[in-house]
């Protein structure tokens, strides 16, 4: 698979859930992670901070309970529950998270009532027919409801990563967001982020094919892609300060022309809405 001109794997299980405990380990301390969760736990408590109490938000695919967590300490007064596929990752969920977390996807959920707002944060990137789970999350809302969700930027970043996580692609930003529009919602914002690091990731995966990669570190997919979430204290602190930074600059509304990820924030229209 050789980067921008091949065809991402779409024939393989959407996510191994291996990698729930594994990531218990690395979640709190390593900087994608910290910078990403800090991004959205400000962008959550732009949006809901003239909502009234009780409103409802739902965060699709919430594994272990990393992101879910923090939606529950921003999200006060509301109703916060977590959904997830895989009971191996809601096992973690629950005791990371006070808040109810069932069992389904976004096309078959226990719900009879909408959602004020919902989540899906890196978790499209894993599902073969993302256009039918976008029209899944767009009923989950009432209208007016807010979508916010993450995922993996640049189909020339295409690496070992994505193949040992069984993504079935990477998204451009007008494909995220034309797709998005084919879905009906209507768009508030569409940036990349993670611009930091994405000079170094973009010359490394630029010109060598995911096997290559491999190759190059000695090891195979999986052990590569699980070497990436090794802590470098240093690296780590540094890397944490300069994306917090980039993340707080997004959250205000502010675009990124290039980053090694995306986060969108979309609307179901409605003549009533908030």
């Amino acid at each position: 698979m050789t980067g921008e001109h091949s065809t991402p794997h779409t024939s393989q299980p959407g996510y191994d859930p291996a990698f729930f405990a594994e990531l218990l380990t690395v979640e709190d301390r390593h900087f994608w992670f910290r910078a990403r969760n800090y991004l959205i736990a400000t962008l959550v408590g732009r949006i809901v901070r003239r909502w009234p109490p009780r409103y409802r938000v739902l965060e699709v695919g919430c594994g272990n309970g990393n992101v879910l967590r923090h939606l529950v300490r921003v999200c006060r007064g509301a109703t916060v529950v977590g959904m997830d596929l895989f009971a191996e990752g809601l096992h973690y969920a629950r005791g990371r998270a006070a808040c109810p977390v069932v069992q389904g996807n976004a096309g078959c959920t226990p719900f009879r009532v909408g959602f004020d707002l919902v989540g899906i944060f890196d978790v499209l990137e894993h599902t073969p027919d993302d256009m039918q789970v976008l029209r899944d999350l767009h009923a989950l809302l009432v209208p007016g409801g807010v979508l916010l969700l993450t995922v993996p930027a640049g189909k020339v970043l295409w690496s070992y990563f994505d193949e040992s996580s069984h993504h079935c692609r990477r998204y451009e930003a007008p494909e995220l967001a034309e797709k998005l529009r084919q879905a009906g919602f209507d768009l508030e914002l569409v940036t990349h982020y993670m611009a930091a690091i994405y000079p170094l990731v973009r010359l490394v995966r630029r010109f060598r094919t995911p096997s290559q990669q491999c190759q190059d570190r000695g090891l195979d997919a999986i052990s590569a892609a699980r070497s990436d979430f090794t802590i470098v204290p240093v690296a780590n602190a540094l890397l944490t300060l300069v994306l917090r930074a980039e993340a707080a600059w997004v959250s205000l509304g502010n675009r990124l022309p290039f980053g090694t990820s995306l986060v969108a924030v979309a609307r179901r229209p409605d003549a009533d809405a908030r």
